[in-house]
């Protein structure tokens, strides 16, 4: 009989649906209150997850849903880095 493995389930921000880890993007807030993509998942800090798909990019960037929930300033330079990785998955 083979064992299954546990898949990680996150929620994304933005649409409330609960997907495996490895379908989303993680954001993290360091201890110096930087907002950054984790592409690895292994960076400290405060964690967020999206999903990889761009209109849950866009509904998280007209909410606002990061920085209220990292309790940090998030630049938009991080959506639209975030829409690029997105675009380049893709292609």
């Amino acid at each position: 009989m083979a064992i299954q493995k546990k898949i990680p389930m996150r929620k994304c921000l933005a649409t409330g649906e609960m997907k495996p880890k490895k379908e989303m993007i993680r954001i993290v807030r360091s201890k110096e209150g930087d907002v950054s993509i984790d592409l690895t998942g292994k960076k400290s800090g405060r964690g967020a997850y999206i999903s990889k798909d761009r209109e849950a990019i866009l509904s998280a960037e007209k909410k606002n849903v990061l920085a209220s929930q990292l309790h940090a300033q998030v630049d938009n330079s991080i959506y639209v880095e975030l829409l690029k990785l997105i675009d380049g998955d893709n292609k």
